[in-house]
């Protein structure tokens, strides 16, 4: 049988696979601390659950629902968006997805043709150059000098074929926050060159220590026009597993991801809707108990980190909920081959899953999330430690 050379060109998630390890492990029997997928370690609300159990028992999560989503959760996050930016958008204007992948996926299918190229900022999420790919668009990784790329570097890699920018902030894997004069300047030069922004805010509810997260859309009409805004449920309101993203963006992007969906899903879970809905409309102190938790937990294990010799962790983060030390030294002083190979010692020996940086463009960092219990992130950095300083 012939195989694509699409589907093959494709690299596998590595969040996802050394999730699935160290879940496997941990079923096992093994004492595995999983600090591998970007998954909070909160339940869904109740108010949210309750508001799916009664569209359940009503019938209305029985039938299909638009491609785009039912009107009344579009409205929702329009006007849940305005009140975020100071924007004017309508219903017409958003597209409900199958999670903020989707989103970016569906996105990717409207907006690229096979060869344009897209300019991506490393360290970057692990999806982003394969979704360019599945487009048959050609992802251009843009290495910054100091982890937030410039308008200079964005500059150097520009070809007559550029057609997008992803921007990703708060950023995963390294937790920074572009600042709105970083934003602006690569937004004017977005607009200058008729380059597309897609600005993936996933994690703008998630902000630590007095930091401010501005997005593309809180600045210029003309950069607000060229921003296609990507979001979810899954971080702010701990629902990975209902699977609801959207997308704001001009009304005419958003018929072309009617398209694209209609044929893609169909459309997402209803019952997932009427969630989400309740989530948008309903009581947001659980978002700012979750935020609270973890920049207890990111104040505790960042100078823990820093103390495991060869951890180096140049910046603390200022959102998301991810850790992004550069282990380059500690890898030599523990003579290693490689990262991956440090990282899949510390699975078999310390039992502590991490993610290496391979996966975000940077071979000498680790990612390790710290959406998990204070208990487990002060157990993990400890067998770290005991794990570098027994292979010195």
């Amino acid at each position: 049988m012939k195989l694509s050379q699409r589907s093959q060109n494709i690299t596998p998630s590595a969040t996802l696979a050394l999730s699935a390890k160290a879940k496997q492990m941990k079923k096992a029997g093994v004492d595995v601390i999983n600090l591998t997928a970007g998954e909070p370690n909160f339940n869904t609300p109740y108010h949210i659950k309750k508001a799916a159990i009664a569209a359940i028992e009503s019938g209305k999560s029985d039938f299909y629902t638009p491609a785009l989503g039912i009107d009344e959760l579009r409205a929702a996050i329009a006007n849940f968006v305005n009140w975020d930016h100071k924007t004017n958008f309508d219903k017409d204007n958003v597209a409900v997805t199958v999670g903020g992948k989707f989103s970016l996926y569906a996105v990717a299918q409207v907006v690229l043709d096979p060869g344009d190229e897209v300019l991506i900022p490393l360290p970057y999420w692990v999806s982003y150059g394969e979704q360019v790919k599945l487009a048959g668009a050609v992802p251009v990784f843009v290495k910054p000098q100091a982890y937030k790329v410039t308008v200079e570097e964005l500059e150097a890699c520009r070809t007559p074929k550029t057609t997008a920018i992803i921007i990703n902030s708060p950023q995963n894997p390294s937790g920074l926050i572009y600042t709105r004069e970083e934003l602006e300047s690569i937004g004017n030069w977005a607009v200058e060159h008729d380059i597309c922004l897609i600005a993936d805010d996933m994690y703008s509810k998630l902000v630590y220590n007095d930091n401010e997260f501005v997005s593309l859309m809180d600045l210029s009409p003309a950069i607000r026009r060229q921003t296609i805004l990507v979001n979810g449920f899954s971080k702010a309101y701990a629902m990975t597993g209902w699977r609801v993203g959207y997308t704001v963006a001009d009304k005419q992007i958003i018929k072309l991801i009617n398209a694209v969906v209609g044929h893609e899903t169909s459309n997402i879970a209803a019952v997932s809707q009427y969630a989400a809905l309740a989530a948008i409309t309903g009581d947001q102190s659980y978002t700012k108990k979750m935020r609270d938790a973890y920049e207890e937990r990111l104040n505790t294990l960042f100078p823990m980190l820093n103390a495991i010799p060869g951890f180096n962790l140049e910046r603390k983060p200022e959102g998301a909920f991810y850790l992004f030390p550069k282990v380059e030294e500690a890898v030599l002083m523990c003579h290693f081959a490689s990262t991956e190979a440090f990282v899949q010692a510390l699975l078999d020996e310390a039992h502590v899953a991490v993610v290496p940086g391979s996966a975000f463009g940077m071979d000498e960092y680790i990612r390790l999330s710290y959406a998990a219990s204070m208990e487990d992130l002060v157990a993990a950095a400890g067998r770290m430690k005991e794990f570098v300083e027994k292979h010195m």
